[in-house]
């Protein structure tokens, strides 16, 4: 679904109904099922619904309360909603649905309603007799909202592009935060590309109560240190495995089909695997391609025949990716050089009639799956390394000799005053390096907003154990603010539902409390496969990891380099970028110089398809 309002803090303007029907409009293929805006004073709210749960029209939103006090319009979905259902007995509930479980909890524990909530989420609720507003989001993130405020007004919705249809705010490109977007790939929260437009950062919620806005942070990811109460190796893996079935389990409420991504990999293997223990024959989805070189559907028949799954074979022609990345761009509703690959997969899939599909994204993340997991411990337990004076460890690199980046990289972790998840994280996960920065923008700043955030954290961070602590760090740098977000708007542009079982909180807090002997071993997610109990074949997790590529290397530099370089050459004109450099950077990877990447081109070229595209300046 996607939601939209407005609370004014002085008289509305006359064509006030008029912009907020303006910003549903624009989130309908979040809710292509039903809409509404409605008025009260000066509260106004809109909904998109993508029916997927109480499929009758008495929950299209917004919803009253009995006594019409209270209006709610919620995107997302409550897996534990019959539980915190039973908790209100004497609400008289008129519908099967969450949403109305999310009004009544909040009207019976107020912020403490958050914390029975299990589920991905991003709501407002109007206090209609008093003029309050409450804006909540998920634990995780999963779930986006986005908000705006000034002396006159507070905008929100479910994605920027809503609170730009209002015309309400100055198109005004917020240049601060394109150190991250060059550095990381996306925009650190509460920062956007658009200046005074901010995220709603996860866990939070947002009260507006006469022209005040207080925000308050319910939950956090490392709030929870208590120690693990198992004691052996298969108590620990029973845990594990509990709550990943547990996770499964809640992610299948629904009253429509659930299916589920199934690349033939471990993650989704898994997910898969737990589905089949809970549902007879679950429904899934493979991508595949007639080109060998991309094909994985061998990998995903032997799961789907192993767990008798619905199987569907999708074939999809590598050029279709092609032709699809203009009308990718234009579905970002915040540029990124990732996503692609879901934007097709998911239009894919909902041409096939599915609304809701699980999805195995994160279990890299949670549960070792990066080398930079290995690189990050290896650094840690070498820190005797920079107690060496800095003009000999800077002798000692200089003797490194090898491809370029890794020399760039190498050379920022020397400088380092010590070895720190806050300090090492960044350097590790960055897609340009910090010379390469300085060529690109004209207001060059030395440190991100994602470098700040970890240093706020890092004394938390460090009371877990080393894995764990890349873990937090990918979580609060990639995986919500890229992983999470791309998954987001490439799948809503489809209307089609996401649920990602490893980005459950329960699982997550507890996988972060167990030691990294754990998670060492033979094979990847050593971890995982243990707890699975040779729930996945070895022809899974003996293959070698491939990530999903396509020759866009190729592509750029022939069948799409018209189109490209027409981008690159509108970006090279503006005057947050250094032209020169611009024009230059494009020309090294025409004639492959200096290791510049098709994913750093992306970069450019989504970048000012959406400057384009909004009118930014």
């Amino acid at each position: 679904c996607g939601i939209a309002g407005q609370i004014w803090f002085r008289k509305p303007p006359e064509q006030v109904e008029q912009t907020i029907r303006c910003m549903t409009d624009a989130l309908s293929h979040r809710g292509p099922d039903a809409g509404a805006t409605v008025r009260h004073d000066n509260i106004l709210l809109g909904h998109r619904r993508l029916s997927i749960i109480d499929l009758s029209e008495k929950s299209n939103q917004p919803l009253y309360d009995k006594d019409r006090r209270y209006a709610i319009v919620f995107n997302g979905e409550i897996y534990n909603y019959n539980e915190v259902k039973s908790l209100l007995p004497d609400y008289p509930f008129q519908t099967s649905g969450d949403t109305e479980v999310v009004l009544a909890a909040w009207l019976q524990f107020g912020s403490s309603a958050l914390s029975y909530l299990k589920g991905m989420f991003a709501f407002a609720i109007a206090e209609l007799e008093t003029g309050k507003l409450i804006i909540a989001r998920d634990r995780l993130g999963v779930k986006p909202v986005y908000y705006y405020e000034d002396d006159n007004v507070l905008l929100f919705a479910s994605e920027i592009r809503s609170i730009l249809a209002s015309n309400l705010v100055e198109r005004k490109i917020n240049r601060e935060a394109l150190l991250d977007y060059f550095s990381f790939q996306s925009f650190q929260s509460p920062y956007t590309l658009v200046r005074n437009i901010l995220e709603l950062e996860a866990g939070s919620y947002l009260e507006v109560n006469k022209g005040k806005v207080y925000s308050t942070k319910y939950w956090s990811l490392t709030e929870d240190q208590t120690e693990i109460t198992e004691r052996s190796r298969e108590e620990i893996y029973k845990k594990v495995n509990s709550l990943l079935r547990q996770s499964v389990e809640r992610r299948m409420v629904s009253d429509v089909p659930v299916a589920a991504f199934l690349s033939g990999g471990i993650d989704s293997t898994a997910v898969v695997g737990l589905m089949a223990q809970i549902s007879n024959s679950p429904e899934t989805f493979n991508i595949a391609f007639n080109e060998e070189e991309y094909d994985e559907s061998a990998y995903a028949n032997i799961v789907a025949e192993k767990f008798r799954t619905k199987h569907h074979r999708v074939l999809v022609k590598p050029e279709t990716f092609l032709e699809k990345l203009p009308a990718a761009l234009d579905a970002m509703d915040s540029p990124s050089a990732d996503g692609i690959n879901t934007y097709v997969i998911s239009h894919a899939i909902r041409a096939e009639g599915i609304k809701v599909a699980l999805s195995g994204i994160g279990g890299d993340e949670l549960f070792v799956g990066y080398p930079t997991f290995s690189q990050w411990k290896k650094l840690h337990d070498n820190s005797w390394f920079w107690r060496i004076p800095t003009v000999l460890r800077r002798t000692i690199a200089s003797i490194y000799s090898g491809n370029q980046i890794k020399v760039n990289r190498i050379f920022q972790l020397v400088k380092l005053d010590k070895i720190d998840i806050a300090e090492v994280y960044p350097i590790l996960r960055q897609v340009n390096s910090e010379k390469i920065l300085r060529q690109l923008l004209s207001n060059y700043s030395s440190e991100s907003s994602l470098l700040n955030t970890l240093r706020l954290n890092a004394i938390e961070i460090k009371k877990f154990p080393i894995y764990s602590q890349y873990s937090i760090a990918e979580y609060i740098g990639y995986t919500r603010q890229t992983l999470l977000k791309d998954t987001d708007q490439m799948s809503m542009s489809a209307s089609l539902e996401v649920r990602e079982p490893f980005f459950d909180h329960e699982l997550i807090q507890y996988v972060l409390k167990i030691p990294d002997s754990y998670k060492q071993g033979e094979w990847p997610k050593t971890l995982l496969l243990k707890s699975l109990d040779r729930m996945i074949p070895e022809a899974i997790y003996q293959r070698p990891k491939r990530g999903f590529v396509f020759p866009w290397d190729k592509w750029f530099r022939h069948e799409l380099k018209s189109y490209i370089e027409s981008k690159i050459k509108l970006l090279a004109q503006r005057n947050f970028v250094n032209g020169r450099q611009v024009l230059n950077y494009w020309s090294d990877f025409l004639n492959h110089r200096n290791q510049v990447g098709y994913t750093n081109i992306l970069l450019l070229v989504a970048l000012e398809n959406y400057v384009e595209l909004h009118h930014l300046e």
